[in-house]
């Protein structure tokens, strides 16, 4: 276990901001986060992935707490479907990585999305057609209020669109992620309903979730900015859901890129919103509107202040409100 006063969170987010915590605690086991006095650490707690989802705002004046719970466990019994226990601290890629040299289906388009495995269960991680709960099966947590560990199948874990019961305002905070339990498939099975997708393979049909790795990660290096060269924090806005009537309103002639869902409501493009404001490459200071991706915003100059990256995004969300009467809801964590 590492616990540090003071400690610089620079390291501890993709977007590289300059802030501190009073207090910093790495635990290796869950024993050695039940064993935490809580009572004595200062208020308030904030529990940590990668930080690659994160926008701090201005030095944590509580306990940041992060996991280096570390474990890949395959429960191989020889059927069709594979469940995988994963500890909270594993790298999401590095995981994705591994169940595809395993030749196991299902993370396969969830490649090279950066944070932990923990994070991603709170966040419902997606990218090309598929979230992260499409294969989870269930959650193990430590309860900070009752203080106990406590389990969740998928169906109590309530997930939604980049949401989950421990986003929820009530559970913020109370339940830390230890372990994941996975449910992957041997079953040749590519999700390639995303037109990206299947052009990357150039119209090959892949015959391993691997081949279908490799197509996810060029596509993603082409479009978005490397987190270890350029401070950011991935997609910053959410892409809003509208009505058939709004979206119509949006696009008279129905040619704005769009995905038709189950309720007959319709998911729009923030890049595509973004863009059309004219935001591309906009610039706040050291933060700026990324070049090749306008639903990212980016740490430029290295300097950028937090105050720069809040004044972009107001302008972002109120241009488009303007020009299309959607308002944009960030993905990114305001800290």
């Amino acid at each position: 276990m590492r616990i540090q006063l003071n400690y610089d969170l620079g390291a501890q987010n993709t977007f590289r901001m300059k802030v501190s915590c009073a207090y910093y605690v790495e635990y290796e086991t869950v024993k050695e986060l039940e064993g935490l006095n809580f009572e004595r650490l200062p208020k308030p707690l904030l529990h940590i992935g990668a930080g690659s989802n994160l926008l701090f705002t201005k030095d944590f004046p509580g306990t940041v707490l992060h996991s280096n719970i570390e474990f890949i466990k395959y429960v191989d019994v020889g059927l069709e479907e594979v469940p995988v226990m994963v500890g909270a601290g594993v790298v999401w890629d590095h995981f994705v990585s591994e169940t595809c040299r395993h030749g196991l289906w299902g993370a396969e388009n969830l490649s090279l999305i950066p944070g932990e495995v923990g994070a991603a269960a709170v966040q419902n991680i997606g990218a090309y057609g598929v979230e992260v709960k499409d294969i989870i099966s269930g959650v193990v947590c430590y309860d900070l209020q009752e203080r106990k560990k406590v389990k969740f199948t998928r169906e109590e874990c309530r997930y939604g669109y980049r949401d989950s019961l421990f986003k929820q305002p009530e559970n913020r905070g109370r339940y830390v992620v230890t372990s994941v339990l996975f449910r992957l498939s041997r079953k040749h099975n590519p999700k390639l309903e995303y037109k990206g997708v299947r052009d990357a393979l150039e119209g090959k049909e892949p015959q391993t979730p691997q081949e279908v790795r490799e197509a996810i990660i060029r596509i993603r290096r082409q479009k978005l900015p490397d987190p270890e060269e350029l401070g950011s924090a991935g997609s910053f806005f959410k892409n809003p859901v509208v009505s058939r009537e709004d979206f119509a309103r949006i696009s008279p002639d129905g040619s704005a890129p769009h995905y038709d869902l189950p309720d007959g409501t319709v998911k729009v493009p923030a890049a595509w919103m973004i863009d059309q404001c004219g935001f591309k490459g906009a610039t706040e200071g050291g933060a700026a509107v990324y070049e090749k991706q306008p639903l990212v915003i980016v740490n430029a100059s290295g300097e950028a202040s937090p105050e720069e990256v809040l004044a972009l995004e107001n302008r972002i969300i109120n241009g488009v409100r303007e020009r299309f009467g959607v308002t944009l809801h960030p993905e990114v964590e305001h800290i």
